[in-house]
C-alpha cells in the first residue's frame, strides 16, 4: 500500500537532518492543530502549526535537498531515506502518483497561500509535484513496523545498524 500520510515523520526527520533545526522551526511550529490533517492551518506567524498536517508536511519537504539540485533530487533523498528507514529498496507507484497528481488541488492551494505569505520560497509546483510522489511510495506492514523501530532506536535501524538520523532528530521527530 502507499505510504501516504505516515511519511510525513520521516520527510521531517529529512529536512531537520538537510537543513537543521532552527530553518525548519522558523518555517513550521510543533505545536498540535487540532484540526483535520487537510485543514488551511497557520499560527500567527502564518506558519503551519506541525509537520503531521498537510500544510506543515508540505512546507517540511519542501526543506528537503537543495532548491538547487536538479528536479528529481528531493524525490531520490526522499525515497532514500523511506527506504534507509525500512532497511529495503522502496519504490514509488507511479499508479498512485497519477490519482494523487489529479486529486491534489486542496494540497495546491496549500502550498501556494504557504508560498504567498513566504513561507514557501521556491515556486511551490515542483515542492507539491515531489510531495505527491513522497505520499506514493509503497510498503508493507513489515516497512512501517521497522520504521517506527528506527526512530524509537535513536535514529539507528535495527536491522542493518545503519544510522538513518541522529539521535537529536530522532527525538524530535518522536515528539512532535
Amino acid at each position: 500500500f502507499s505510504i501516504q500520510s505516515i511519511s510525513k515523520p520521516f520527510a521531517y526527520a529529512a529536512a531537520l537532518t538537510d537543513r537543521g533545526f532552527d530553518t525548519v522551526a522558523d518555517t513550521v511550529g510543533v505545536e498540535p492543530s487540532g484540526e483535520a490533517f487537510n485543514e488551511i492551518s497557520v499560527d500567527a506567524r502564518r506558519r503551519p502549526r506541525n509537520p503531521m498536517i498537510n500544510a506543515g508536511a508540505i512546507t517540511a519537504h519542501s526543506l528537503v535537498a537543495s532548491p538547487d539540485d536538479d528536479e528529481s533530487a528531493r524525490v531520490r533523498r526522499i525515497v532514500a531515506g523511506l527506504s534507509a528507514f525500512a532497511g529495503r529498496e522502496l519504490m514509488m507507484d507511479p499508479d498512485v502518483y497519477s490519482q494523487e497528481h489529479k486529486e491534489g488541488d486542496r494540497n495546491r492551494a496549500l502550498g501556494w497561500m504557504l508560498s504567498s505569505v513566504g513561507i514557501i520560497e521556491e515556486d511551490p509546483t515542483q515542492a507539491l509535484e515531489d510531495y505527491f510522489a513522497q505520499c506514493s511510495v509503497m510498503v508493507d506492514t513489515r516497512d512501517l513496523a521497522i520504521m517506527g523501530a528506527t526512530l524509537a532506536n535513536g535514529g539507528v535501524q535495527p536491522s542493518t545498524g545503519e544510522r538513518v538520523c541522529s539521535p537529536e532528530v530522532a527525538r524530535q521527530v518522536l515528539a512532535v
